[in-house]
């Protein structure tokens, strides 16, 4: 049951972190960076769930650690946006066009409220170090993966 608990407060400590940062540091997400939370919160359940079910425990522990798997290909799919290996298909990650032919009101109506960036635009947490988010999050999701696995692989089938 602790190795569910902890895996649920790091699964649920990913987003958290990541709003945190929003607010503490001024790091503007975009539509990726969303994305990248919604699988936390799933694993967070789950894993919730692994602790209260002993019966199910072990598929839980494995569901939870797919849900990391997932936020990690989703920053891992950021990370080529960021590195301009190939364009993201999400319309809200591309930066508003400006056309002179445009009124104002088709160009208000052009802007979104959120997100606030292009998701081309990599946002780095520590000056210095050439790890944006995304990166951080790839490497914090897959080292949560092998945890939830690792600990599922324990639990008695």
């Amino acid at each position: 049951m602790a190795g569910a608990l902890l895996i649920a407060l790091l699964a649920g400590f990913a987003p958290a972190f990541a709003r945190l940062s929003e607010s503490v540091w001024g790091l503007a997400p975009c539509e990726l960076c969303l994305w990248q939370r919604a699988p936390y919160w799933a694993a967070c359940a789950l894993a919730l769930a692994a602790a209260a079910w002993p019966a199910r425990r072990r598929a839980l522990l494995w569901a939870a650690g797919a849900g990391c798997a997932l936020s990690a290909a989703i920053a891992a799919f950021h990370l080529g946006v960021e590195w301009r290996w190939w364009p993201s298909p999400l319309a809200g990650c591309q930066a508003p066009t400006l056309n002179a032919a445009q009124s104002l009101e088709e160009m208000m109506a052009a802007l979104r409220p959120l997100p606030t960036r292009p998701c081309d635009e990599p946002a780095f947490l520590l000056p210095g170090l050439p790890l944006s988010m995304a990166g951080m999050n790839l490497i914090y999701g897959l080292g949560l993966a092998a945890l939830a696995a690792r600990r599922a692989a324990k639990e008695p089938r």
